[in-house]
This record gives structure tokens, sequence and C-alpha cells, in this order.
């Protein structure tokens, strides 16, 4: 029998097991009460497992691996000598790449538990440009890279490691979500498959790593049908619907909030998913955040834009920053003030965070639309309202309605590479909308509301940096042309930051009203009129 037939045999074996422990009818043991009552909690502890590994929870995982192991010992009577015969632990000439990754990911997470993948891309020099492909200015981990750090590491397994590696295996095919499984659960920024190679090739998977998207050359879901598998059931936390042909397409987060993507043909061209992760962004102040040369500059003109409740949209591409910075902005906001979020998915999380603050996170169901949930922010005595990302014309429409009336300020997140492009957006969203129909008129409601934009950047090694901080200036005069001004505070120049300007007048009088007495003096002193 073939090596891989015998491993599906084994995922059988195990999947009739499991289901014979699900389907036992315990009344019929004639059991003792004690042990009917320990027999149907683990009958209700396996059902749960089953239902939610796969989808981020760690724990149910470690629950059907342990289960896994357990049948492999007992019932199977798995030795060391038939998990060699299964997977050539003592010829390395045999050992698939797969193999080969699967035995390093190991070794290493046993050291460095979840940071295992990073400190092995980090140790082998594979977040540099790699596989050839420099001049193409991609990052891709091949093959040939998997074979040559192996051939240097030193590993040494015994019986247990092997019997590890091999449920692993059994529990990919069996619950859990492929060859990206184990990666999943790495602390990395995110995971995507499906997303390149033509029709039959499925080396389609690219992990995001500080910043970075890397191919991951030596993986491959071997088939369709597999990346199928891994699709349809990524996503199901919480039941939020069915991934159909009618509904090409659904955004849900994990167990352990990790957001998540899926779509399928037709709406795409092929099965793919999106895995962002969050339990990489450690949550700094901006102090701590924002690192590079003369570092005080942007860091005090963000502090007193907030402290001051000025209405301001953090800028940038996918992956720049934004929500990273977001959530060490709310530190500078007054502790006694409310917080209302709005997010088309749970991203920021900030309750876990600063845990003593009010704070109610909303997100967009398949029954309440954004807008409703805005609408219901009026009602819960929110102060600051932050939207997580303003990305369709009610939303924008909204937030401006909202900053002019039923909050102190609001700050949001926007994709927008240029402050002339947010304003015009915003614009745009407010006639799609129908709030307005006259353009000029809709250009100057935004800029009479949006204070400032902070813009993100992040190069191809992956660093990121703040760009420019830009003051949005309306004008006062009817003359025709650009309804407002840009007055850029500082940019990011040649590896450091660089004071542009200051505060305009009438900003700096609406900052200085939410002030302490103790803050006003502070902001005199770096700010003196």
């Amino acid at each position: 029998m073939e090596r891989k037939d015998f491993l599906q045999e084994l995922v059988a074996k195990i999947g009739e097991e499991l289901n014979g422990i699900l389907r036992a009818n315990l009344y019929e043991l004639s059991l003792k009460k004690e042990e009917l009552l320990r027999l149907r909690n683990k009958k209700r502890e396996l059902r749960r497992a089953l239902k939610n590994c796969g989808i981020g929870d760690l724990q149910a995982k470690i629950h059907v691996k342990i289960l896994i192991k357990d049948i492999l010992t007992e019932k199977l009577d798995m030795t060391e000598e038939k998990i060699n015969d299964i997977i050539p632990f003592i010829d390395e000439n045999k050992l698939t790449v797969k193999d080969k990754f699967d035995i390093l990911l190991y070794v290493y997470k046993k050291e460095y538990d979840t940071n295992a993948f990073l400190k092995l891309l980090e140790e082998h020099k594979l977040l540099e440009l790699s596989g050839g492909l420099a001049d193409e200015g991609r990052y891709e981990i091949n093959e040939d890279d998997i074979e040559d750090i192996f051939n240097h590491v030193s590993v040494l397994l015994n019986y247990e490691d092997k019997l590890e590696i091999l449920s692993q295996k059994i529990y990919e095919a069996y619950r859990g979500l492929g060859v990206v499984d184990e990666l999943r659960d790495m602390k990395l920024d995110g995971i995507s498959g499906g997303v390149s190679g033509r029709e039959g090739d499925y080396h389609s998977i690219w992990a995001f790593v500080k910043g970075k998207t890397i191919h991951l050359g030596f993986l491959d879901f071997q088939s369709e049908s597999e990346l199928e598998r891994i699709c349809m059931n990524i996503y199901r936390y919480n039941h939020p619907g069915q991934l159909s042909m009618n509904k090409g397409y659904i955004v849900n987060e994990m167990k352990d909030h990790s957001r998540v993507v899926v779509a399928r043909p037709p709406f795409c061209e092929s099965f793919v998913f999106f895995v962002r992760k969050f339990d990489t962004i450690e949550h700094k102040t901006p102090e701590e955040l924002i690192t590079d040369q003369n570092r005080e500059i942007p860091v005090s003109f963000l502090k007193w834009i907030v402290k001051g409740c000025q209405i301001t949209a953090v800028t940038g591409a996918q992956g720049c920053g934004k929500t990273t910075l977001l959530m060490a902005l709310i530190g500078y906001i007054h502790p006694s003030y409310t917080l209302r979020i709005q997010e088309l998915s749970f991203e920021l999380h900030l309750r876990d965070i600063y845990e003593d603050r009010n704070i109610v996170t909303f997100q967009e169901t398949d029954h309440i639309s954004g807008q409703e949930g805005l609408d219901l922010q009026k009602k819960t005595d929110g102060v600051v309202n932050i939207l997580g990302e303003v990305a369709t014309a009610p939303v924008a429409s909204w937030l401006i309605q909202m900053s002019l009336t039923a909050s102190l300020f609001t700050m949001f997140t926007h994709h927008a590479k240029t402050t002339e492009g947010l304003v015009k957006y915003m614009r745009n969203c407010l006639l799609t909308d129908g709030a307005f129909q006259n353009e000029d008129i809709a250009e100057e409601q935004v800029v009479d509301t949006i204070r400032f934009d902070v813009h993100l950047e992040k190069d191809l090694d992956g660093h990121r940096y703040i760009e420019r901080i830009s003051e949005i200036i309306p004008r006062d005069d009817n003359t025709g042309g650009k309804a407002y001004d840009v007055n850029i505070l500082m940019e990011y120049r040649d590896g450091a930051y660089v004071k542009c300007g200051d505060f305009s007048m009438s900003v700096r009088r609406e900052i200085e009203k939410h002030l302490t007495a103790a803050e006003r003096e502070e902001f005199y002193e770096i700010f003196p009129v």
C-alpha cells in the first residue's frame, strides 16, 4: 500500500473510532451513575471539540489530537517501527519536503511555541529576498530552501515526537486545515490560500510576516477538493451562514479573533481564503510604536491631536499598520470619555487592552446593517466614536453627520492614498448616498468635519512608518475652486521625521478647549504662540 493510501486509511479509522464514541448508547452498558455521567461528559466534550477545531479554537484542536494519539497507541498499537513505515524518519532521502518542514516546525515549536515559524524565518534569513528572485522584488521560500535548512538543523526525535508529528498529519486531513493548519496557529500577520497559480497548480499559499508577503512555494494543497474543504470549514465560527454559489463570499472572525475572508466561484476564479491574525499586534504606546529618527515629532503631533479631540482619519494601504496605530492612539483619549466602536468584523478588541474603559464595539451581521449599528450608537451615551474602516457611501455619509452632532469627536481608518483623495472620496460618498446634491457644498461639509489625515506607508522590506500628518484647513472665501488647503505638519524623509509646519490658529484654539490646565501648559511649551 502506498504511503498516501495508508495515511488515508488511518484517517478513516480514526474517524470511525471517534464516531463510535459519539454513537455509543451509554444506557445499554448498565453503568453506575458516576461512570455514566463521566462518559456522557466525554461525549459532550468530544462533540464540542469536533465542532470547534479548525476555526481557531486551539483547545478544541488539542483535545482532538489527544484522542487521536490515544486511538493510535491503544487501539491501533502504533509502535515507533510502524510510524517509521508511514513517515520514513530513519531515511531522510524518502522524506518529502512537507515532511521536513513539519519536522522543522515541530522542533522549533518545542522551544519557541507559537513563535516557531517566525524564529525559523529569522534564523535562516528567509525574511530577505530569496529563492533567486531578488531581481523580481518578491519573497519566496521554495523546496531548496527547506531542504537546505533541514540539512543544517540537528534533528533528534524520540517516539513521542514522532507520534505527535503523525497525529498532526492525521488531524490536518481529518478535521484540520490541511497543510496550513499549524501555520495558521503561529504568530504571523496572516496567511492566504488559493491566490496564485494556474488551474491544477495548488502551490498557492502565502504568509504575511512583519509586513512582508511571502510565497510558500514548497507547500501544496494537492487538489481543488482539498482547498475547497479548507475554505468551507475555516469560516464556520458562530454560524455566519453558508458559503454558496449565491453567497460567494463571507467575512467572519475565528475563535481566536483572527479575521477570515473566504470566497468561491463563480464570484472569483477559485476557492480562496484570507486569514488576518492579530495576535502579533503587541499593544504599544505611540512612543514605543514609532521608532524612526526624530520620532518625538510625530508623537507630539498625534498626542495633542487626540487629546484635543480632533476628528482624524488614519489612512494607508492594507497592512501598513492603521489598526495598530489606532489602538495605540486610544491611550491619549481622556479616561472619562466613553468609546463606541463600529467594525465590519471585530479587529480592535479594545476591551482586551483598556479593561477599565467604558467601551462597546458593534459589528455588522446578516440581520443588522452597519448603518443600524451606527444609528444605535447615538442611544448608548457614547462620547467618542471610532470606525474600524469607512468603506461604503452610507457609512461615510453617516460619519460626517455623526461627527457634527452625535459625538465629541471621531477617529476612523480609510484606504486613501492622499489627503485630496480622502476628501474626494468622502465628498462623492455624500453625493452617492443622496445627503447632498451639490458637489461644492458636499466638499465643504467634508472639510468642515475632518480635520487631520495621518497617512501611513510600508516599504518593500515591510518597514511601516508615518509618511505625513496633514491638517485640512477650510477656506473662508467663496471665490470658487478648492474649498480647503492642506497644511502638512510633518513628513518622513530619508529615514527620519521632519517637522514642516504648525497647527493653524483655529485648530490650536479648538485643541486648547479640551485640555486640562496642566496639559495646556505643556502644550504651550511645545507649540508656543
